[in-house]
């Protein structure tokens, strides 16, 4: 038990730090509430899913190969900027009431979860790290029936993470002031933003470097 306790802390900690899908989660719960922050964490979670599937099949060794890395910056450029410059242009649109629902559906918050960590090059070599280790040691001492139950310990933890700060988003929303939302909201643009033009600067060192 305490082993698997320890995973689900890992899964908090590998959520935790400030990245893209955090500054996401903190502009749709500004704007839209608590469950579009939280759907775009879900869609970020189902991606990581995937890669640990693609880990555990061994077939994500083709991250490697040059073209596919400079895709997956490209990609990741694109989504990021565009996610940010949107937040940035929608800002004004919060007030503090509910009627901000109507600007965007859920699915929508879903997929845009999805793709940022879908196409994050640093989220695919991080999993690959960290999970392909996981799956390297677990397997030799436990097997695959234990491998299966840490790795949901995992996903319990980034659960906990994401419910946390969709949580956080719909409370500062409710009791900030409008203004200082869209503060926020216009910043975690710009985060947004920032990540986005690294990802690209990437792309263009792999095909000019």
């Amino acid at each position: 038990m305490s082993i698997f306790l320890s995973y689900i802390l890992l899964g908090l900690s590998l959520s935790a730090p400030i990245g893209p899908i955090n500054a996401a989660q903190l502009d749709k719960g500004l704007r839209f509430g608590f469950w579009h922050a939280w759907l775009v964490g879900v869609g970020g979670m189902i991606a990581d899913g995937i890669f640990m599937l693609l880990i555990y099949f061994g077939i994500a060794q083709f991250v490697d190969v040059p073209i596919i890395k400079v895709l997956l910056w490209s990609a990741g450029f694109f989504v990021l900027c565009y996610t940010g410059y949107e937040s940035i242009l929608k800002s004004n649109s919060i007030t503090g009431s509910k009627s901000n629902f109507r600007y965007e559906s859920r699915s929508k918050a879903f997929r845009t979860g999805f793709l940022m960590a879908a196409s994050n090059p640093m989220n695919i070599l991080f999993w690959l790290s960290i999970y392909g280790s996981m799956i390297a040691q677990t397997s030799d001492q436990y097997g695959t029936s234990q491998l299966l139950l840490y790795s949901s310990g995992i996903f319990l933890g980034i659960t906990l993470w994401d419910i946390t700060m969709a949580s956080i988003a719909t409370g500062a929303r409710r009791w900030v002031k409008p203004r200082a939302l869209r503060l926020i909201s216009t910043m975690s643009g710009f985060v947004l933003i920032g990540f986005g033009v690294y990802f690209g600067v990437q792309a263009l060192r792999l095909l000019f470097g």
